[in-house]
């Protein structure tokens, strides 16, 4: 087990209702997770250096969250109970308190555990998991971030009456085989999601996809991301709680296959930057 599961940048200095979290970027890997992937390949289901690109946001006087576990061990990007039953080795007639309700995430083999090793699909694991491996992973880390998350947003709310929050990822440059488009679909520089318009005012969607198209990318807005568990599990736009997901191409910062960084990083991070520093004035 990683010695953080999580880490918290921006709490003591908040000063604007601005919350960003980047729940898979996290590089620690648990010693028990006992997949048969290459390293290479796991790494590939990272949204390697997500976390970076936006450490820029304790400076404006947002927080942000980061999990430091990796998503292929556990997605806190996905309901708990986005699992098959079915998928637990010597399952008993009862799982205790999880109601398993699978989405179409479980069937692609990358739902809250992944089954699947990117970008091709292979078995993640030799056999199946345990009940007790499943529920340790739902109890010591899955739930702890969105613990986290949830006090921070809580705590936000009382102090501002609002907050809006900035789920970030990253995406490959085209689809793969564990996407729902079809393979090898190019994608975007960025994709914005907000549900259809039901997790965030349309002026918050609007004021971000108007920055990073002056800053000359090309952004799509629900397609193909709409957002997930992290959006649209504590959003409530009628209650001023605002969340929208921000998906950023690969090829803009990174080698996808080595994950090494190349000479786009340190632009898009300063354009990241900017576009942070006009959310802080378009929300005050």
């Amino acid at each position: 087990m990683p010695n953080k599961i999580l880490t918290i940048d921006g709490e003591e200095g908040q000063s604007i209702p601005l919350i960003l979290d980047s729940p898979h970027s996290g590089q620690l890997y648990p010693t028990d997770f006992n997949h048969q992937a290459t390293f290479s390949k796991l790494r590939q289901a990272e949204d390697t250096y997500v976390d970076e690109l936006f450490d820029s946001a304790s400076n404006i006087g947002a927080v942000i969250l980061k999990a430091e576990f990796p998503r292929s061990y556990i997605d806190p990007n996905r309901a708990e109970t986005d699992f098959f039953f079915k998928d637990i080795i010597n399952p008993n007639n009862t799982v205790g308190e999880i109601d398993f309700k699978p989405s179409i995430k479980s069937e692609l083999g990358i739902g809250l555990i992944w089954l699947k090793i990117p970008p091709e699909g292979e078995k993640m694991y030799k056999n199946k998991i345990t009940l007790d491996e499943l529920m340790n992973r739902i109890k010591k880390y899955h739930r702890p971030y969105h613990e986290a998350l949830r006090k921070i947003m809580n705590k936000t709310y009382q102090k501002y009456g609002k907050f809006y929050h900035i789920n970030c990822h990253s995406m490959q440059d085209n689809a793969t085989a564990m996407s729902t488009q079809i393979q090898g679909t190019i994608r975007p520089d960025f994709v914005i999601g907000d549900k259809d318009g039901s997790s965030c005012d349309n002026g918050f969607t609007k004021e971000v996809v108007e920055c990073l198209r002056d800053l000359k990318y090309e952004v799509a807005i629900n397609d193909p991301y709409k957002g997930a568990e992290l959006v649209s599990a504590y959003s409530n736009p009628n209650l001023k709680k605002h969340s929208l997901q921000i998906e950023i191409n690969r090829k803009l910062y990174m080698n996808e296959e080595t994950r090494v960084k190349h000479d786009g990083f340190n632009t898009l991070k300063h354009n990241l930057s900017n576009l942070l520093n006009s959310l802080k004035t378009w929300i005050n």
